[in-house]
């Protein structure tokens, strides 16, 4: 059990944060990173209770979530920030006045040497020096608990509060070895220089965000019902690292490895296979990029007694994509399967079918635009065509137009599981591009896949996804707030171009963006039309109709 406490102080340049780096220690993973104060709970912080001002155990444990004990907690995080610092959260602010004399500041010294090496407790020194605790000041802001995987443990509590006046941190020089005030964007731009670890980034994050220190603190002190995170630790670029809830790679680490090993990736990588589940395989193409994300993913299905197996988007036409696909299924392709002929999911179909005599499954395009016109299915599906795969299970076409009048999802109902193309990708809006692309199409078509009530996404690009509900009602409240962002922009600035409108409605974009940007602005502007909202002149003006009306 650990508790540790960030701290505050404003500048008139804007808040800062306390960081120490920490000593380097053999065997220790936190050696020369910059952490917030903090350390272990003593079995002897219980005894400070009784020299606490202003709060019981029973309301800490309330805030903490815990039958008892929670005032060790704030209990010890003031004791080591103390310790390590000097800053002492205390009733008698004279004890760390900054103009202490130099007897009394060497005898403080070797007290918290002493706090630090046990001789004495923090009940004992609050007693001897005439203080008590201020554990009032100190704010619950984050519960995290280290990764089953590693064989050293922590449970730790972090608290917020502001510097004291007339403090000043003398570092202990024996866990910590220095220490820096920084703006939390300045350490978050440095963060692996100062090799922040995943709790102070994330922490640094939210401050991020915050204004003032007084803002901030007040903001912490509202919070509620604060969860428990504990990261899965996986491999990837970095070498074995903990990756938490908010993380693109975490729901795939839950499914591919749920007694927390660390045998997962954080990374995708072209040409690696990985297996989801039993029968079902990920390979990602070489074409990584600002539509395609870290490449295209091709799913690999089948196995079984024959190990033959299913393709689902064979992906470009390259040549070390399709010998990978090979090397992976031993060559026995009975079945491929295209979700939609945008040119980096569907092109390999025809190279892969000439290698392996595979049979083909899918919708030819129905614009030219952007399209693999080239694909032309050996079977084409329609809405609720069922395939048996090679292994005997059953492969389900879902017609999801939408991002493409001929997108297919494909699901594989025996393990909850749909593989959705482009319809849904992960970490990203897709891109919906008229006259192939309709945006009330894509709107009912996501819908379609929540009414299914899948258990997995298996999106064409990114990681695999849990609770599709949640995520499908994002996708839809999120282009319905794009489509209000819209009408408010033609009344703001209109009537206008799309050119015009695009840097208003996708401001929070990155103007390297707006360039794809307008193809979904010009769906939503189609979708006013047809909902009666909005018209277009014959030179490409569009102006919002007030109510509705057509005058």
């Amino acid at each position: 059990m650990a508790a540790s406490l960030v701290l505050l102080r404003e500048r008139a340049s804007g808040m800062e944060v306390l960081l120490l780096r920490r000593a380097v220690r053999a065997n220790d993973f936190s050696s020369n990173a910059y952490v917030f104060p903090g350390g272990v709970v003593d079995a002897a912080d219980r005894r400070g209770h009784a020299v606490c001002e202003d709060l019981d155990d029973k309301t800490a444990s309330a805030r903490l979530q815990l039958p008892e004990g929670g005032l060790d907690y704030y209990v010890a995080a003031i004791r080591e920030c103390f310790e390590e610092t000097g800053v002492l959260f205390a009733q008698d602010v004279d004890i760390a006045d900054t103009k202490l004399d130099e007897p009394r500041l060497y005898a403080l010294r070797a007290q918290r040497e002493a706090l630090h090496d046990g001789t004495i407790d923090i009940a004992s020194f609050c007693q001897t020096s005439n203080v008590r605790l201020t554990p009032r000041h100190l704010h619950y802001l984050s519960h995290w608990v280290t990764p089953l995987a590693l064989p050293k443990r922590f449970d730790t509590r972090f608290f917020l509060a502001m510097l004291p006046a007339d403090q000043l941190v003398e570092v202990d020089q024996i866990e910590t070895a220095a220490h820096r005030w920084m703006r939390p964007q300045y350490a978050l731009a440095h963060a692996d220089q100062l090799r922040l670890l995943p709790p102070t980034r994330k922490l640094l994050q939210w401050l991020d965000g915050m204004g003032t220190a007084t803002q901030t603190i007040a903001t912490a002190s509202a919070l509620q019902d604060i969860p428990r995170i504990q990261p899965r630790l996986a491999n990837g670029k970095r070498g074995r690292w903990p990756v938490t809830p908010d993380e693109p790679a975490w729901a795939e680490l839950t499914l591919i490895d749920p007694e927390e090993q660390g045998t997962g990736s954080y990374d995708i990588a072209p040409g690696r296979v990985v297996q989801l589940m039993p029968g079902v395989l990920r390979l990602t193409a070489s074409n990584p990029g600002m539509m395609t994300g870290p490449g295209t993913n091709t799913y690999l299905v089948g196995g079984g007694p024959q190990n033959a197996w299913a393709v689902i988007d064979p992906g470009p036409d390259d040549a070390a994509h399709i010998d990978a696909i090979l090397r992976a299924t031993s060559g026995v392709v009975r079945q491929i399967f295209v979700t939609h002929t945008h040119r980096d999911h569907s092109p390999g179909a025809q190279s892969l079918k000439e290698k392996t005599g595979a049979t083909t499954y899918g919708m030819p395009a129905v614009h030219d635009e952007g399209q693999d016109t080239g694909f032309v299915p050996d079977v084409t599906l329609t809405d609720g065509d069922e395939v048996t795969l090679p292994d005997g299970r059953r492969l389900r076409a879902i017609h999801t137009p939408g991002h493409a009048a001929n997108h297919l999802c494909y699901g594989l109902d025996e393990v909850k599981l749909v593989f959705t193309g482009d319809h849904v990708m992960q970490g990203s809006t897709v891109v919906i591009n008229p006259p192939d692309g309709h945006m009330a199409t894509y709107l009912a078509s996501l819908e379609t896949l929540a009414a299914l009530g899948p258990q997995w996404l298996a999106p064409g690009h990114g990681f695999v996804m849990d609770r599709p509900a949640q995520r499908i009602a994002r996708l839809i409240a999120h282009r319905l707030a794009r489509e209000a962002s819209t009408l408010a922009a033609l009344r703001q600035v209109g009537p206008a171009t799309v050119e015009t409108l695009t840097p208003v409605v996708y401001a929070d974009v990155p103007a390297a963006r707006h360039g794809v940007a307008r193809r979904s602005l010009r769906a939503h502007l189609d979708k006013l039309a047809e909902d009666g909202r909005a018209a277009v002149s014959s030179e490409g003006v569009w102006r919002s109709l007030h109510d509705g009306s057509t005058d």
